[in-house]
């Protein structure tokens, strides 16, 4: 019985000391991101052996035109101002009127457009300086 005592035993001192070589490594921690995207990372994984990590952080952006496709309200067309979301012939006037704008937000400022009507062009228009 003594030997059977002492073989387990000595499996209980060798499960002790592999212990710490199963246990969960530490990984450094990619630098914190700045913008809306840092408080939308998952938290730590519990896994014993972790994951790499395969998939590239996004950041959640809101949907807007490249700088390429946006509509230059110094320059559009009546008919390409009339395709934005609440601008009519009325409104289409009266911003080839105001022309030349600063900043698109001066369609607001100089009460060309109302804001609400501003808040759904705003990611599709710009005002270049010519």
């Amino acid at each position: 019985m003594t030997m059977r005592k002492l073989v387990m035993t000595g499996f209980a001192a060798l499960a002790l000391l592999a212990t710490p070589a199963l246990a969960q490594t530490t990984q450094t921690q990619p630098a914190p991101m700045k913008g809306p995207s840092a408080t939308q990372q998952a938290p730590a994984a519990t896994q014993q052996a972790p994951a790499p990590m395969k998939q590239a952080p996004t950041a959640a952006k809101p949907a807007k035109a490249d700088k390429a496709q946006l509509l230059d309200i110094n320059t559009a067309t009546k008919e390409q101002l009339e395709a934005l979301k609440g601008v009519g012939p009325a409104r289409a006037d009266a911003i080839i009127k105001g022309r030349p704008y600063k900043g698109k937000d001066e369609l607001v400022q100089k009460k060309i457009v109302p804001q609400n009507v501003y808040d759904d062009i705003k990611a599709k228009i710009i005002a270049h300086q010519h």
